[in-house]
């Protein structure tokens, strides 16, 4: 357990995100779950995975997420369950198979691989992209590509463990001046939109194209919002909430009210414009949060990306930082 945490405070992120008390609103459970997720230790995972009980998609779906970032094998026979379990959502089965991706077991390979066929197209693209990601982790590329990153003493821009690494002219995320030019950006343009192309090479170009940043590398991505992949939206979505570029709020907004698209594409859009915060985006996560006619997953979602909008246009010091509630709870009066 980490010596910054209590037991009683790990006690209290639990009944937090696990809303023992039915009145912890869903802001604040992932914020409890974005604070054990920073823990990284196996107490953490023991909790979140107890979070699977839950109705919520939308949380089911981000406890697998946290599972992968945390990068523990002891969260591997869970996420194996969750993408087992076919009556489980498709959005929670397809991102405890990213998941899998993420921590990168080749023992795992066999579940990944029994999954190609399944009868979901976001879970079987999931499990290709998955199975890529760790063919790739264990080449010699990928190998030689951890030993720099390691080396290095430049912080990167950003940490997450995504999908598929970028493409090979950008490994080291941080671009170069020849990288940023016209035809760079073209040439990765004309991968990411090429479906004749595995789905784990457009999704290198895909966070090569996140790397850059530019608002011609914005306009690149938001073009494949045209694709007929719920996976490869969804994905271009959350890329947009890394990138925070105001540039990027026209197309998630036009996403965000498609009522025809996916229901995880628009939940994904609803999420990044959170993060973007800019004042017109808030009365679109308003509307979507209240609508009746508007799917549970981009209700809530858009409940989450008002708590986001709130925090960035606040004086908050640290977003998903669960245990100051906790805190301010276990200090006698």
């Amino acid at each position: 357990m980490s010596d910054a945490v209590s037991p009683r405070e790990l006690s209290a992120l639990r009944a937090a995100l696990l809303n023992t008390s039915g009145t912890v609103p869903l802001h604040d459970r992932f914020r409890a779950l974005f604070t054990l997720k920073s823990l990284k230790n196996d107490d953490a995972v023991k909790i979140i995975s107890e979070g699977f009980a839950d109705h919520s998609a939308l949380l089911k779906h981000e406890l697998a997420y946290c599972l992968g970032q945390m990068k523990l094998v002891s969260a591997l026979p869970v996420l194996q369950s969750v993408l087992e379990n076919l009556d489980e959502d498709p959005m929670v089965r397809h991102e405890a198979a990213e998941a899998i991706g993420a921590i990168s077991s080749p023992d795992f390979k066999v579940v990944l691989t029994k999954y190609l066929t399944d009868p979901n197209r976001s879970v079987r693209e999931t499990c290709e992209i998955a199975l890529a990601k760790i063919e790739w982790d264990n080449s010699e590329e990928g190998r030689q590509h951890l030993v720099s990153k390691e080396s290095s003493d430049q912080t990167p821009a950003y940490t997450s463990i995504d999908p598929a690494p970028p493409s090979s002219k950008l490994l080291s995320g941080q671009p170069k001046p020849d990288d940023l030019s016209e035809s760079a950006i073209v040439s990765l343009r004309t991968t990411l939109l090429d479906t004749s192309v595995p789905l784990f090479q457009r999704y290198r170009a895909m966070f090569a194209l996140r790397n850059i940043g530019t608002p011609a590398a914005v306009d690149a991505l938001a073009a494949g919002f045209s694709d007929d992949s719920a996976l490869f939206k969804h994905e271009i979505a959350f890329v947009f909430g890394q990138l925070l570029s105001v540039h990027s709020v026209p197309s998630l907004l036009d996403v965000l009210q498609d009522a025809s698209e996916s229901d995880m594409v628009r939940h994904e859009a609803a999420e990044a414009l959170g993060g973007i915060a800019t004042p017109e985006v808030l009365p679109h996560l308003k509307e979507w949060m209240t609508r009746e006619d508007s799917p549970r997953v981009v209700r809530e979602s858009c409940q989450i990306a008002v708590d986001m909008w709130e925090y960035e246009n606040s004086g908050q010091f640290q977003y998903a930082n669960g245990l100051e509630s906790v805190r301010v709870e276990a200090t006698p009066a």
